[in-house]
């Protein structure tokens, strides 16, 4: 009897153990969210220091723009550079003070940005959806916002632990 209760003690530990883990956080990630959600729509793995772009094609003048981002150790994700072609409408004209404003092969670059956000606003384009998510040391790896995003949709963008159940049944983004 000593025995059945010691090894039904122990299976119950063990079974909840194991479910815990399901639920304990283990990965980092940039994580895609349905609007104002929680609903995750896809995610990245990444990790600290990690970088990533988000390219889009300006509707207007219809010439890509790159958006280039690092993600801190505390979750924040910094913008640090944006390269673009031609100057116009939501494009910036100048640099402001500590950044570094250069003309290099053909286009424009602002470095040394250092706009700091806990999220943010995305959206896949609708009349020009041709939106992309690079990462990588260089940018190497690339997916269409289109194989993953619904065009025209929004999603709030976030840098978030994630739990076993959510990396299971979630979107990984790869290449």
């Amino acid at each position: 009897m000593k025995k059945k209760v010691i090894a039904i003690i122990l299976s119950s530990t063990t079974v909840l153990l194991l479910l815990g883990l399901f639920f304990v956080p283990f990965r980092t990630a940039l994580v895609f969210h349905v609007q104002n959600t929680e609903q995750i729509q896809a995610f990245l793995p990444i990790d600290e220091e990690d970088t990533f772009q988000i390219i889009f094609t300006h509707s207007i003048h219809l010439t890509d723009v790159v958006e280039m981002y690092k993600v801190r150790d505390d979750r924040h994700i910094v913008q640090t550079e944006i390269i673009y072609e031609e100057f116009g409408i939501g494009m910036p004209s100048n640099a402001e003070e500590g950044e570094e404003f250069v003309y290099e092969d053909g286009k424009y670059h602002i470095r040394d940005l250092n706009n700091v956000f806990s999220s943010m606003n995305v959206r896949n384009g609708k009349t020009v959806s041709k939106n992309r998510l690079a990462w990588g040391e260089n940018g190497e790896k690339m997916v269409w916002f289109n194989e993953y995003f619904t065009p025209g949709d929004w999603y709030n963008v976030r840098v978030e632990e994630l739990t076993l159940w959510q990396y299971m049944k979630g979107m990984k983004i790869h290449e």
